[in-house]
């Protein structure tokens, strides 16, 4: 239940001794120019290749050189810090060069002084960046992190079961689904939801604890009535494919593939009051002693061609801001899917949960933990 909340009792504990060290760790001597390898710790959903026809990692190692290794560590934020923390602290090497990481955590990596200053001047395609992401209010000169993959959450539903569809987060509420809703454990996502419907703009300062626990109590009170089944990481989809549940809060790149797998059964919108615009962020971890590769590599899937590729093939939004001339080589019916090539006004529909600080990673983690444990 736990999973991908970002929070839980191990989670609050890392949360509780993250304060900054007293010296930051140094980075490592880049060897990059003798060796030519890299580890790329991820995601599995974020496999660097686009499918058996197109095997974008092995055009990279045939283009620069650099052999890679593709490692799905990352199954979960807080599990995977936890087996790393105290190399990062004293500055060693981890084993992976560049790490992928939910935003959220990659803010903490950054306050503690964990990850390398990125050589931009390797990474030309930078200037390809979606405006969208260029700015974030954990790294603001884009010079410690860069966007990976990026989705839509929203509300999704049964279209047999419920032919009109939902158009809010108070829909889910309508007595009518009373034990047939399913709710995400991560927290960002099914609590800025809540706050977004609530009319709080969660990506500006003008929100704190008043705001949050109002979102707390939302939830809570849903979850002890008896309107939300189960509050679940991945495994939420399952319960939407074994109609378990008709209605939930969904991620757009998780309809699709169920959608993929068991039929077009159901329909996803980002609320009319706004959906969360979720990211992954790619860092070099401290004690990397590639970083020229890896920043040869981020470079590499930075070109627009290789990123609508992987876009198409991924159905999670690209940092690049891909233009007509790349999406022209795709399916009509793949490159009109404004979930993976959203519009300006598609992304002015949502906004990203602000970067919170440490003491409010640990009280809002703690609050939302109470909500899980009685779900």
């Amino acid at each position: 239940m736990l999973q991908g909340a970002g929070v839980g009792a191990s989670a609050l504990l890392l949360a509780a001794c993250s304060s900054a060290p007293s010296a930051a760790p140094t980075a490592a001597v880049d060897r990059s120019e003798k060796q030519k390898s890299l580890r790329f710790d991820s995601r599995d959903t974020y496999r660097n290749t686009t499918g058996e026809d197109y095997p974008l990692l092995e055009k990279f190692t045939e283009a620069s050189g650099i052999s890679v290794t593709y490692s799905s560590a990352v199954s979960d934020d807080n599990v995977y810090y936890s087996k790393v923390k105290n190399q990062l602290k004293m500055g060693q090497d981890i084993g992976a060069d560049a790490s992928v990481l939910s935003d959220w955590m990659a803010a903490r990596w950054i306050r503690l002084g964990y990850v390398q200053d990125l050589n931009l001047d390797r990474i030309p395609n930078l200037s390809d960046i979606r405006s969208r992401f260029a700015l974030p209010d954990n790294d603001p000169r884009r010079s410690l992190s860069l966007p990976w993959r990026s989705g839509f959450t929203g509300i999704a539903w049964n279209k047999e079961e419920l032919p009109e569809g939902l158009t809010s987060v108070s829909d889910l509420w309508d007595p009518s689904l009373s034990g047939k809703v399913g709710v995400m454990s991560a927290m960002r996502d099914t609590l800025g939801l809540i706050m977004l419907d609530a009319g709080v703009d969660i990506e500006g300062a003008d929100w704190g604890d008043s705001e949050f626990t109002s979102a707390v109590n939302t939830l809570r009170a849903q979850v002890t009535g008896g309107q939300v089944r189960g509050i679940k990481g991945n495994q939420y989809k399952e319960d939407l494919k074994s109609g378990k549940t008709i209605a939930a809060i969904a991620r757009a790149g998780d309809i699709m593939q169920i959608n993929a797998e068991a039929g077009d059964k159901w329909g996803f919108a980002i609320p009319a009051k706004g959906g969360v615009l979720w990211s992954d962020v790619v860092v070099i971890p401290i004690g990397s002693t590639h970083r020229s590769n890896a920043e040869d590599f981020i470079n590499f899937y930075y070109d627009p061609m290789n990123a609508v590729q992987v876009a198409a093939a991924t159905n999670f939004i690209s940092p690049v801001d891909i233009r007509q001339l790349e999406i022209d080589v795709l399916d009509e019916a793949v490159s009109s899917n404004r979930m993976v090539f959203p519009t300006p006004v598609t992304f002015e529909t949502s906004r990203t949960f602000r970067t919170l600080s440490q003491g409010e990673e640990q009280r809002y983690g703690a609050q939302y933990q109470t909500v899980l444990l009685a779900a």
